[in-house]
């Protein structure tokens, strides 16, 4: 059985170790890039060397993914796993912004069972537990319940020109802060036309879920988590209402992208 007390305690301690390193607090980083136009940090190396360490203690049957550790294949093996970005939206973490967060899922059998996001530059700490609903600072969750696409608020910085019948709100880094604003309904629609990890939207789209979000690919089928690939084409989290009516806006242009 998992100790959901001291894993609380583990990520809200890993966000504190996050704010400790970021630059709104006066602080300077050393920040590199894993490739070109792709940074990263000390913060992000420790809060991952530190959530290995503990949650590898926590639960040693859980095998283990993450933004920058090198996969291993033997995490396939596992019935549980852990899906995890020590810092999750780096480039607002780099400027002091505080759209970035700590996103801590642990999936079974391919399915999220428990996601945690600590975000302590807003003040903030989400979980989620299958089944049992999702809370922002121990405050149950309800998503948006929008009924019609146009006039759906999205978190981006600019809308296509067919999308021009939404609106636009506040964007942070952060895709999972992001999902998480259509689980606290504070945006109607997140979506995305690209490829992604799952460490990124592990626990943040279970969050969306239990707050009773629609959440799929890009083409609405489910996702899948633990996969030899750990990669999907696009995320679609909406307002139930929307949701058929994202797919079929998307479809063509989501289509064309993966045929490229």
């Amino acid at each position: 059985m998992l100790d959901y007390a001291a894993l609380e305690r583990i990520v809200h301690e890993a966000g504190a170790m996050a704010l400790a390193h970021w630059p709104g607090h006066g602080h300077a980083p050393q920040v590199w890039e894993k490739m070109p136009g792709d940074p990263v940090s000390e913060a992000d190396m420790a809060v991952d060397s530190f959530l290995k360490r503990e949650l590898g203690a926590l639960l040693p049957s859980a095998g283990w993914l993450s933004e920058e550790t090198v996969d291993h294949p033997e995490r396939l093996s596992r019935g549980l796993c852990w899906l995890v970005d020590p810092i999750d939206g780096t480039r607002d973490f780099i400027r002091g912004r505080p759209g970035w967060c700590v996103s801590v899922g642990l999936v079974s059998a391919g399915r999220p069972l428990i996601g945690m996001l600590s975000a302590p530059a807003r003040g903030e700490f989400w979980s989620a537990t299958a089944g049992q609903g999702a809370r922002r600072n121990g405050k149950t969750l309800a998503s948006s319940k929008r009924a019609t696409l146009p006039g759906a608020r999205v978190p981006a910085d600019a809308l296509a020109k067919a999308d021009r019948d939404l609106v636009l709100v506040e964007k942070p880094n952060s895709i999972a802060l992001r999902i998480a604003m259509v689980a606290a309904d504070e945006a109607d629609l997140l979506a995305t036309l690209r490829w992604g990890f799952e460490w990124d939207i592990a626990a943040a789209t279970l969050i969306a879920r239990e707050a009773g979000a629609a959440v799929s690919d890009a083409f609405g089928a489910p996702l899948d988590y633990n996969k030899r690939d750990p990669r999907a084409f696009g995320l679609l989290v909406t307002a139930p209402a929307i949701h058929g009516a994202a797919v079929d806006r998307l479809a063509e242009r989501a289509a064309r992208l993966v045929g490229e």
